[in-house]
């Protein structure tokens, strides 16, 4: 792969991309560093974009330097967020890493992976250090980040402890010695801070390598928050199913940040796209497929792609529905909710009024219709989920 591909795409910034390139000629391994918080335990294919970007830079002798935010998760990366974290504890935050490790290294070559722990420097911080910090900022500095501006004039709350995020994450370079930082667009003000602190502290400046945000299934920004994520953990038939209820208007962006098709064919994907004369649902298929081979199998990819053609395209039921016994007869509305189609009654109503619950193809008007013992009929919730009644 060439430098201007490297640079450019499925990338959104580099800074400044002049010196990383002139750092790249040297032929010298640089320190990249990636760091995460593990707040939560899953990953969705979103994070997935700047780890194929980690991949890639390995693949050219590059050592990647996994940081593991132990301390500041326990934070809480206030970015984007218009109101506190909840603290979190040290043990939360342990589990919810190795799990999170687990699913980075489906991507990420382990072996050419230095993996840090923020508590190696932060576990000894002494006061005085974290005053020196501290003066290395100010208050004018962080308030020129979107989300402390926008709570602060909104007289939201906004703690001390918030405002030095952006420091704890900048002193994690200084004390790994990046040379590249990676991170999505929404972590350019910390990453940049991480900069301004190297260059205080008379080190080389670390390079900045921004990879876009990408939408999820409702066209928002992939995101937990948002319930609209492709997780990494998820079962191949999920996966594919999600990536399928995409709209059409991701085709291009997915195929540039999660496949390796050259960039001609990209162009021509383009172009077919503009002029109508390729069917979006196929290049779906092909989006779907690469993305489940790449974190299943590329038996399993096939087996999902199959089963999917069969129930949506065909208009066939899945292979393998799951069954659900009862005893006597039963509402459709606790039905759902013992089956595990609905995670609450409430929200088996709505289900059911916004007209996505059926039973062998009909569809479901009323919350008391009940099923009866070994009728065999099967309930379908939304596009994926069904069960067979025993």
């Amino acid at each position: 792969m060439d430098f201007d591909e490297l640079l450019h795409r499925g990338v959104a910034e580099v800074i400044v991309e002049a010196e990383l390139r002139q750092r790249l000629a040297e032929g010298k391994p640089l320190r990249l560093k990636q760091g995460f918080d593990p707040t939560r335990p899953e990953m969705h294919i979103g994070h997935a974009v700047g780890l194929r970007k980690l991949r890639q830079f390995q693949e050219l002798g590059h050592q990647v330097v996994l940081i593991v935010g132990d301390w500041t998760a326990q934070i809480g990366d206030p970015s984007g967020r218009d109101e506190t974290r909840t603290r979190l504890s040290a043990e939360e935050v342990r589990a919810n890493a190795e799990i999170f490790m687990e699913q980075f290294f489906r991507v990420v070559d382990r072996q050419r992976t230095e993996v840090r722990w923020q508590s190696e420097w932060f576990g000894t911080f002494r006061l005085e250090q974290a005053l020196d910090l501290a003066g290395r900022f100010t208050l004018a500095q962080m308030l020129a980040h979107e989300t402390f501006r926008k709570r602060y004039e909104s007289g939201a709350g906004l703690t001390i402890l918030e405002l030095m995020y952006p420091m704890l994450q900048g002193y994690d370079s200084v004390a790994i010695k990046a040379d590249v930082e990676f991170g999505g667009t929404d972590q350019k003000f910390n990453i940049l801070a991480g900069r301004e602190l190297m260059a205080q502290l008379g080190m080389t400046p670390q390079q900045v390598f921004l990879v876009p945000l990408i939408p999820g299934t409702d066209g928002r920004k992939m995101s937990k928050t948002f319930l609209n994520t492709v997780d990494i953990r998820s079962a191949p038939s999920e996966m594919f199913g999600r990536v399928m209820s995409m709209t059409d208007g991701v085709i291009p962006l997915y195929f540039e940040v999660f496949t390796d098709v050259p960039l001609d064919e990209l162009a021509e994907i383009h172009r077919a796209l503009a002029e109508g004369s390729v069917n979006p649902r196929d290049l779906k298929l092909r989006i779907a497929r690469e993305v489940v081979a790449q974190f299943h199998s590329p038996d399993e990819a096939r087996a999902a792609e199959e089963a999917f053609v069969r129930q949506f395209v065909q208009r066939e039921l899945p292979a393998d529905i799951p069954e659900h016994q009862l005893a006597v007869p039963t509402a459709i509305v606790d039905l759902m909710v013992a089956a595990g189609l609905a995670a609450s009654k409430s929200e088996a109503r709505r289900l059911i009024d916004g007209g996505g619950v059926r039973i062998d193809g009909a569809r479901v008007e009323r919350y008391d219709l009940a099923l009866h013992p070994g009728a065999g009929a099967v309930v379908q919730v939304g596009r994926r989920k069904f069960v067979r009644v025993v």
